[in-house]
């Protein structure tokens, strides 16, 4: 439903449009009108919808993000320290920066890519690439999906085009760095993944927020500094797998501890394709993260992901995982760690249609709640419409096991370590699925200066 806060993003829409990117192209026109009447109408999502009933995001309609126009996107190089910078790189990566939901050359290191692979802005993709960018926008989510998709596709004002040609196979990572360094703003990206047949890839998405700026040099936002921001990123990442080529996608999401995040990947997999995604949420006070996978025949899709809340957070994970043909392989395994007064949301759908025989797919979901006021929600979905498959599905919610308690004190463990050391070895079972070093590093280190226990110990590995 339409709110007085709905009716203020209609309104400064059209003060806005002009400097969108691909104001000449007829079609992205009206794909942008098409969503934006479609947000009119509905509003911000609301709990009376299915898929948000564990997740009310009345608090971001409270509040007026506006989109930063891309003459003042860029904070100037003494701004954002280069010490800081050069820590959210990952090492032997190509790094792709995004400022306040705009690329950043200067901050960007693209040198070594082979020939034929495209990495660039979604602005330059409009100018330069636009029938490609026709070919996909919108072809893995439609503005149908909920009103943050339609958000995104009118409001989006950059973001990052990935195509790696057949056969290719990359030997390092793309990081796609999206950094926000104001408050009161919104980031709002729209990027395109295309694997072209044969082809490998590992792309990682990681999400930043820094703190109020002090003596003109911006600070890092963690919990307890008390320099948070508060900002609106609104990301949608549409992906396409085509036949036998193979893609992983991470996904750090660390934002300020008083950020709304809205997240999206959307993955259209066709046949022999294969899909790994995982998914870390540790940072933002409400975040949400869809991912939706369609799998064509004999396709593997795997979802992996860790929430991590501490005092008030709300992290909601969505996911989908359509099987529309026969011989498909998913699973998917979430973990969630929760504290304090933080409520964890899981969400995740697995729908096997008539034609999709011999599907073999498993679900799990594993909650640890270490208060008494924490929370955890999980709803599981099998939907199957085929009658020869293997599917399968798992949930926990509770605390920590007292026998595995007892036996590390019978160790000589005192009770308080041995409660961290399980707590610690639960969420590090998903961050040992990291393949690459400097990110399983990074995100080892985030866990570590999050973790809602103290006493933590790095040298427990």
């Amino acid at each position: 439903m339409a709110t007085e806060s709905t009716s203020r993003y209609v309104a400064e829409y059209e003060a806005i449009v002009p400097i969108l990117p691909g104001q000449n192209l007829p079609w992205l026109q009206q794909l942008r009108k098409d969503a934006l009447e479609k947000f009119s109408a509905n509003g911000f999502p609301s709990p009376r919808e299915e898929e948000w009933r564990y997740t009310n995001v009345s608090a971001i309609e409270k509040k007026w993000f506006a989109p930063v126009l891309d003459s003042v996107s860029k904070p100037n190089l003494q701004a954002l320290d280069a010490n800081w910078l050069k820590s959210q790189r990952l090492e032997d990566a190509w790094s792709v920066v995004l400022v306040n939901g705009h690329y950043s050359a200067e901050y960007s290191r693209l040198d070594g890519l082979p020939e034929g692979v495209l990495i660039v802005s979604m602005a330059d993709a409009l100018e330069k690439q636009p029938q490609m960018v026709e070919k996909y926008l919108g072809q893995a989510v439609n503005n149908q999906e909920h009103s943050f998709v339609a958000f995104n596709t009118a409001w989006f004002t950059d973001g990052i085009l990935v195509h790696v040609p057949a056969k290719q196979i990359l030997a390092k990572p793309i990081q796609l760095l999206n950094i926000v360094t104001e408050a009161d703003v919104m980031a709002t990206t729209r990027n395109l993944v295309i694997i072209a047949e044969s082809a490998e890839a590992q792309v990682i998405e990681t999400f930043v927020g820094l703190g109020i700026a002090r003596d003109g040099v911006y600070a890092a936002s963690l919990p307890g500094t008390g320099a948070a921001n508060a900002y609106l990123t609104a990301a949608v990442t549409e992906v396409f797998v085509e036949q036998n080529a193979q893609l992983t996608l991470y996904k750090m999401q660390t934002e300020s501890e008083k950020a709304y995040h809205f997240g999206g990947i959307y993955v259209k997999q066709a046949k022999d394709a294969r899909f790994s995604h995982h998914n870390f949420a540790l940072g933002g006070l409400l975040a949400r993260c869809d991912i939706h996978a369609d799998l064509d025949q004999a396709s593997e899709c795997t979802l992996n992901g860790l929430y991590l809340g501490v005092k008030r957070q709300h992290l909601d994970n969505h996911t989908r995982i359509n099987h529309l043909k026969p011989r498909a392989i998913s699973r998917e395994m979430y973990k969630g760690v929760l504290d304090d007064r933080a409520r964890g949301v899981f969400q995740g759908r697995v729908i096997v249609a008539e034609d999709a025989q011999k599907t073999d797919s498993q679900m799990n979901n594993r909650n640890l709640l270490l208060s008494d006021d924490a929370e955890a929600d999980t709803k599981p979905q099998l939907e199957i419409y085929a009658d020869d498959v293997k599917c399968g599905h798992g949930v926990t919610v509770g605390q920590l096991d007292e026998k595995s308690i007892f036996y590390l004190q019978s160790r000589s463990v005192d009770e308080e370590t041995a409660r961290n050391m399980l707590t610690f070895a639960f969420a590090n079972e998903m961050v040992d699925k990291i393949k690459i070093r400097s990110l399983h590093d990074k995100v080892l280190e985030q866990v570590l200066v999050r973790f809602p226990q103290e006493g933590v110990e790095k040298e427990w590995l």
